[in-house]
């Protein structure tokens, strides 16, 4: 195969797979069309692989390297696959992680490597490419880290914050933009890519840990970016067209996410990026006064047979006890009754944009029964009954009512303007912005305590032992 139909087929292969991702994006827009959309992103990455391994500037030397390598990705990816739901989030955190690393890698090995040829490869546009490669892949691999640290756990999910933080933030970032430029200006000052490299990664980790487990999906979403524009820098740099769509694909998409993140929690992204949510938790209690009333699963299913309308807010609580196939009985139970049933959405519920529908899917609850937030509060006063699994902030009328409140402006799914009010919960502890719910307080809301699991079978078998129909 001569070196010019080998470029010719790469071209191609890379035309082909750059359509698959874009139609892969469209795709995912649609529960209906969300598989078709992921075989396309499969087909188009291998595309993408075997379009490179086709490139004549692969030596044949290089594929046993090339193939140790993906030997290596798929020891470390199929482990990552068979996580559970409820560490979605996480893993996804890990994923971009890997990709800023790959990026901030070559970067690194291409400037080393062209320095090394004598810097003739190092033009002004490239040395540019280089810098924004590194400096967001390498940010993006720390700050994905500390991300998925604080969604496991490992790492406190609260704002950690100190004195002239903010300061310090823009002067990490100044150096590092700093080093950028000198190289830019001559790539031949090799010594201030090293303190490049080091003031990105400290960047990442300086970027996040002021971030509260709150605003992790936007957190979430916003790395997603920074990891598609690095991929676009990459692109750049080794002259690779279908790393440029694809980047920009995934770049702009994380970027909208995060505005439609932001937009939901009432947030702006400074306030995201340099603000401590929950850091006013203590000024917003006031609830340590007031009783709640609570009732058995048993109670709440009865109060639920004999209801006309149910809508069912989802939360993590509901994630975290795998409780979503026994929600799938209890809209089975309920339905069977002639009961209308349907699940209301809050863009930011779970710890991950769309947490709630994946979960609900994979319990095959019917997407026309879940309904997103702007279009079920208007429902909410003709509502007998709502169901709050395990969610917290997203209901807390707080958001409304209480100006001093750190979530106040949020959009909230307004679960207060039901009739009755069943809240399952393990325990009254707050959420994750750490302040009380005065939901749980109410006249009309009773609590069911208990793993939302268990909880909820209990809800489903109890209205199946009923025979009596509605």
């Amino acid at each position: 195969m001569s070196p010019e139909f080998r470029d010719a087929a790469v071209q191609v292969t890379y035309l082909v797979a750059s359509v698959l991702f874009i139609f892969s994006l469209k795709w995912m827009n649609s529960p209906q069309s969300a598989r078709r959309g992921v075989w396309a992103g499969v087909w188009a990455m291998v595309l993408g692989v075997g379009g490179t391994l086709l490139n004549p500037a692969v030596a044949v030397s290089s594929l046993p390297w090339i193939a140790l390598a993906v030997m290596v990705g798929g020891l470390i990816g199929v482990p990552l696959s068979k996580v559970p739901l409820t560490a979605v989030p996480q893993r996804t955190a890990l994923s971009h992680a890997f990709g800023g690393l790959a990026a901030g890698l070559v970067g690194t090995a291409k400037y080393y490597l062209w320095l090394h040829e004598g810097g003739a490869n190092l033009t002004t546009f490239r040395m540019f490419a280089i810098s924004a490669e590194v400096i967001l892949g390498f940010l993006t691999f720390t700050g994905s880290l500390m991300a998925a640290g604080k969604l496991q756990e490992i790492l406190p999910g609260r704002p950690i914050t100190y004195r002239g933080q903010l300061i310090i933030n823009f002067l990490t970032l100044g150096g590092a933009i700093a080093c950028a430029t000198g190289l830019i200006i001559n790539p031949q000052w090799f010594f201030l890519f090293p303190p490049l490299v080091i003031l990105s990664l400290a960047f990442g980790v300086m970027l996040i840990i002021p971030i509260g487990g709150a605003d992790m999906p936007t957190v979430i979403a916003l790395l997603n970016a920074y990891a598609g524009l690095s991929a676009v820098a990459m692109g750049f740099v080794l002259d690779n067209t279908l790393l440029i769509i694809a980047g920009a694909l995934d770049g702009s998409s994380g970027l909208i996410l995060s505005i439609i993140m932001c937009k939901a929690m009432n947030r702006s992204f400074s306030n995201v990026l340099f603000g401590a949510f929950g850091s006013a938790q203590e000024a917003a209690g006031g609830e340590e006064g007031k009783t709640v009333k609570s009732a058995s699963a048993a109670e709440a299913a009865e109060i639920m047979g004999q209801a006309d309308t149910v809508v069912i807010v989802p939360g993590y609580g509901m994630a975290v006890a795998q409780a979503q196939h026994r929600v799938r009985e209890l809209y089975d139970q309920l339905t069977k009754r002639g009961i209308k049933v349907k699940f209301a959405i809050h863009p930011v519920a779970g710890r991950m944009p769309g947490h709630m529908n994946v979960l609900l899917a994979e319990a095959d609850i019917p997407y026309d029964d879940l309904i997103e937030m702007e279009e079920i509060n208007p429902e909410m006063p003709q509502v007998d009954v709502v169901l709050v699994l395990g969610a917290n902030d997203v209901v807390n009328p707080a958001a409304k009512n209480n100006p001093k409140s750190p979530i106040h402006g949020m959009p909230i799914i307004e679960a207060d303007r039901a009739k009755t009010v069943l809240a399952v919960k393990r325990s009254m502890k707050p959420g994750f912005a750490g302040i009380d719910n005065e939901l749980y307080t109410m006249d009309k809301t009773l609590m069911v305590f208990g793993d939302a699991k268990a909880v909820v079978g209990d809800m489903a078998k109890a209205l199946a032992g009923d025979s009596g129909m509605h």
